[in-house]
């Protein structure tokens, strides 16, 4: 059964391009307050949409992204015609976000989410020496590396993809931990793990060797624990063109080469 959403709320980044749009389609459709809309759409790049999820995150309302930035993975081809239409035939998904817990070297308490992915990066010359523990059980003693990443399947194609991680299938039960440049173990490349277990990071030689801990783009510097999970009480709907998903982008890169 196709979607009803009538009230539309037009949100723009700052380039011409989203402004542009933006005037275009508030004189077609109008426009209304955030609060009062049934979906918000999104007019910029990947990076905008972004902060539009993370606004709208546990509001119940749904985002239909259109592409006036760059690479605008995340979002739909951009036309003026048929909008209401094309929201109404939109295919939903519903994302959960990982819940960051960092505490830092003055012992405070950082509580962030991350849609995308959770990344501890070395914040000087030296390697990063990091302790990891799953579910209560210590996985490895003492990764060195530049950083470490945990990433939903939402995020798989992000920085997770750049650090040659695994790309996850959008419906996988599933959550990515890949190094960034691991050099102990030499043969340690991350693992896939169960969506609902709880990871959690020590820094090592925090002094000598301080960590920086990122939740999409909330940044907490020089952290000595860092724990996550996915939290299933939080989450995003996000619309897109049935003839091209996000499920489908997601598994097309699979096979781009």
């Amino acid at each position: 059964m196709p979607n009803r959403f009538e009230s539309l709320s037009f949100l723009a980044s700052e380039a011409d391009s989203a402004q542009a749009a933006l005037d275009e389609l508030v004189a077609i459709y109008g426009n209304v307050p955030v609060e009062e809309a049934d979906v918000i759409v999104a007019l910029g790049g990947d990076g905008f949409m972004l902060q539009t999820m993370h606004r709208a995150l546990n509001s119940g309302k749904r985002i239909y992204g259109m592409n006036r930035g760059s690479v605008g993975f995340l979002m739909n081809r951009y036309f003026t015609e048929g909008l209401k239409e094309r929201i109404a035939a939109a295919a939903s998904n519903v994302i959960h976000p990982l819940e960051m817990v960092a505490m830092d070297a003055d012992g405070i308490r950082h509580t962030a989410y991350a849609l995308n992915e959770v990344s501890l990066l070395r914040q000087s010359y030296q390697a990063a020496k990091l302790k990891v523990t799953v579910d209560g059980r210590t996985r490895l003693e003492e990764l060195a590396c530049d950083g470490l990443l945990l990433s939903t399947p939402a995020g798989s194609t992000a920085y997770n993809l750049s650090a040659h991680g695994p790309i996850l299938p959008l419906e996988a039960p599933l959550l990515a931990l890949t190094p960034v440049s691991p050099f102990r173990p030499r043969r340690w490349r991350g693992a896939l793990l169960p969506q609902d277990v709880f990871v959690d990071i020590e820094i090592l030689e925090p002094e000598k060797r301080p960590v920086n801990a990122v939740a999409d783009h909330q940044e907490v510097k020089s952290v000595l624990r860092v724990s996550m999970r996915l939290k299933r009480d939080q989450e995003v709907w996000i619309l897109t063109d049935p003839d091209h998903t996000w499920s489908d982008r997601i598994l097309s890169e699979q096979f781009a080469y």
